[in-house]
């Protein structure tokens, strides 16, 4: 199952959009290149065919992505504890530096951005925990305590 916010859902069937133009555009080119001749030398043939395949297989990862979708946003979201679609603010243990996070489907993730995966390490280590709590997490970087100081809905 892939969790979605409802943008997240509107930019992937985007996406999917202009990967089948975009097939549409590559199996042209190779009509193209085909009828050059040899098609053992012919670059043109095999560069469409090898971005041709790119294009095919995330057409199939987002088709699958979509037809499991749930939305976010239809999961009710429980005041004060750590789940999906919700934004928690957490305090490392002997520091004073505070964390926003917010806690979404894999294929919205964007640390960058305060976007985190449910899958992340971190995420897995606060889900079902509720605000005030003081939580263990094993991080890839060693264990680090969090005090979760709010955990609020998000979308």
């Amino acid at each position: 199952m892939t969790y979605l916010t409802r943008a997240g859902y509107h930019k992937l069937q985007k996406d999917l959009e202009d990967l089948r133009s975009r097939k549409h555009t590559l199996s042209s080119e190779i009509s193209e290149a085909r009828e050059k001749g040899d098609l053992k030398e012919n670059g043109e043939y095999i560069a469409a065919k090898e971005r041709l395949g790119e294009v095919m297989s995330r057409i199939g990862k987002i088709e699958e992505q979509l037809s499991g979708a749930r939305l976010i946003e239809e999961i009710k979201i429980k005041n004060g504890v750590v789940q999906i679609g919700v934004r928690v603010t957490l305090k490392e243990s002997g520091s004073d530096e505070e964390y926003c996070w917010t806690l979404v489907g894999e294929a919205e993730s964007d640390p960058a951005a305060g976007r985190i995966s449910v899958n992340a390490p971190l995420a897995q280590g606060l889900l079902g925990h509720k605000e005030g709590e003081e939580v263990e997490v094993q991080l890839p970087a060693g264990q680090k305590t969090f005090r979760i100081l709010k955990a609020e809905p998000a979308l």
